[in-house]
């Protein structure tokens, strides 16, 4: 919406505002055309000084000469001239958008606090490293002799298979099948957490 011509004064330069605002109570939409022609720069000059952003502006002048054609009956001259009641009208409009959009915008930052993931500090996930350490010892502990030694000497001091077997003495599918079966145990322990 482009403001097409601006209002000077009150109704004093527009004596005929008065007349168009009745007539437009009454229905008559050309009465409000004209109105608007004549007091639309005005309207869309207060919501932009307001808001400061040109769509809200234009947004805020449609809600306002909606509530205009509405409320025209409602209008007093007793309490000031129609140009003053109408920018009172926009003006009223403009704040309230300002507050729904700072409303809208803090909405919208709290929801990203509430859900954004917090990262572990330091001390939680030394804490669980330990909890987690402290479980597979147990698990360990509770595995035969023969697989713990398979276990440890494949995975914590890195020798192949070959290497175990030959190093225990142990026949390769024997040794195969203790970490397998280890394995299993221990798998099946930490899971459950047990302790």
């Amino acid at each position: 919406m482009h403001p097409n011509q601006a209002v000077d004064g009150g109704d004093r330069s527009q004596p005929d505002l008065p007349r168009l605002l009745a007539a437009s109570a009454a229905g008559d939409q050309a009465s409000f055309a004209r109105l608007y022609d004549l007091t639309n720069a005005r309207v869309y000059g207060l919501a932009l000084r307001v808001l400061k952003d040109r769509s809200h502006a234009e947004e805020v002048v449609q809600e306002s000469y909606l509530r205009y054609w509405q409320q025209a009956d409602q209008y007093s001259a007793a309490r000031g001239s129609v140009v003053s009641w109408m920018l009172t009208i926009a003006h009223r409009r403009s704040v309230d958008r300002i507050r729904s959009e700072e409303l809208y915008r803090k909405r919208g930052s709290e929801y990203a606090n509430a859900n954004a993931s917090v990262p572990p500090t330091p001390v939680v996930e030394l804490v669980e490293q330990h909890e987690e350490t402290m479980t597979l010892r147990i698990c360990l502990g509770r595995l035969t002799n023969l697989q713990r030694e398979g276990i440890e000497l494949s995975y914590f001091d890195g020798m192949t298979y070959p290497e175990v077997a030959a190093h225990t003495s142990t026949p390769l599918p024997t040794i195969k099948s203790r970490i397998r079966d280890g394995l299993r145990n221990l798998r099946n322990c930490v899971k459950t957490g047990e302790q």
